[in-house]
């Protein structure tokens, strides 16, 4: 099976046409890639949460790139974006003359994903009732065109990606909660870009080079202050967000340098910090501090905490205040730990 690694190092060379690669080395990427490869080593549905805009059909594409089935297609279908009349059609297919304007017959995406892999993305927008369609395919792996009268078997991995909450959905009668269980198989959680700031530089220049045939000839990257700025702000459109400001700033900058202004990040972030409180700030500050201590020692406790001038425990303890990733921190000293009863468990 190919490594992950390699896979990412192989997009980011042949990226010329897509908008999106997985770029980054922080401890919540590397968890990401080990998720992915475990997820992929296995035939089973997977469900893929997280906010929008933080890559969920890229992690899709990883994991069939990864599995058995990357000799296969894949399909990819937005559960929210079609009427609703029309989803059992694309879904299952249908027959010639199964309804006014069927003038042929017609694949469904299930169908046409055989020996491949299928990506249901905003799978809570799926009308209920179509809920029940897709649950007795994923019991009997079989579909039945609409006007159809056998039903066809079909051998393929079903991938499903969401960014509400779909055991809140079920709460409100808005979800099926056999059809949660059957695609909660698995589970791949995609980091908001806030959760990973120090891979925002890296993302960035990417973006620059990826679209660096549409940049004036003068351009020649980011201005510090704006590197900075982009750092600070809080990309509530995570990296989907961040392609399209890149991509804008590249096109209307008219200096050598992109400024916060050109990003349209200025006024945003100046607005963010008149609302912020004292405590807000300090919280932010406290948080960057301990993340910069960590990357500067790799990502060793002992180094990173003597850094601080703290404890090892109170480290641990600011880590979960800060809900920073601790996948990928190591401790040197841990035999030597002071009691079992301080410290936080690691995951």
């Amino acid at each position: 099976m190919a490594k992950l690694s390699d896979l990412c190092e192989k997009n980011r060379k042949r990226c010329q046409n897509k908008a999106l690669c997985m770029v980054g080395d922080t401890p919540v990427m590397q968890h990401l890639y080990r998720t992915i490869r475990k997820v992929a080593s296995v035939d089973a549905p997977v469900l893929i949460t997280g906010k929008s805009g933080t890559g969920k059909e890229l992690t899709a594409r990883a994991i069939h790139e990864l599995s058995s089935r990357r000799q296969g297609p894949f399909n990819a279908i937005n559960c929210g974006a079609l009427p609703a009349g029309l989803i059992q059609s694309e879904l299952f297919g249908h027959e010639k003359g199964a309804f006014t304007g069927a003038n042929q017959r017609q694949i469904g995406i299930i169908e046409n994903s055989s020996n491949g892999t299928l990506f249901l993305d905003e799978i809570g927008d799926l009308p209920l009732e179509m809920q029940v369609n897709l649950l007795r395919f994923l019991e009997r792996l079989t579909v039945f065109r609409v006007g159809g009268q056998k039903e066809i078997p079909v051998d393929v991995r079903v991938l499903a990606a969401t960014h509400v909450d779909l055991e809140k959905a079920i709460e409100k009668g808005e979800f099926r909660e056999d059809l949660f269980h059957r695609l909660n198989v698995l589970q791949v959680r995609t980091p908001a870009l806030k959760e990973h700031p120090e891979d925002i530089e890296p993302l960035a220049n990417f973006f620059f080079q990826r679209f660096s045939s549409d940049k004036p000839a003068m351009l020649r990257g980011f201005s510090q202050e704006s590197l900075v700025v982009m750092q600070q702000y809080h990309w509530p459109g995570n990296i989907r967000e961040m392609v399209n400001r890149v991509r804008r700033s590249m096109i209307m900058c008219e200096h050598r340098l992109i400024s916060p202004g050109d990003l349209g990040l200025e006024r945003r972030n100046g607005h963010s910090r008149d609302t912020d409180s004292l405590q807000q700030a300090r919280d932010s500050a406290e948080c960057e501090a301990i993340r910069a201590a960590l990357a500067r020692n790799k990502y060793k406790i002992l180094h990173a905490a003597r850094e601080l001038g703290i404890a090892r425990v109170t480290l641990y303890r600011l880590l979960e205040k800060h809900g920073i990733d601790r996948n990928g921190v190591q401790d040197e000293a841990a035999a030597d730990f002071p009691s079992t009863s301080e410290t936080i468990q690691l995951t």
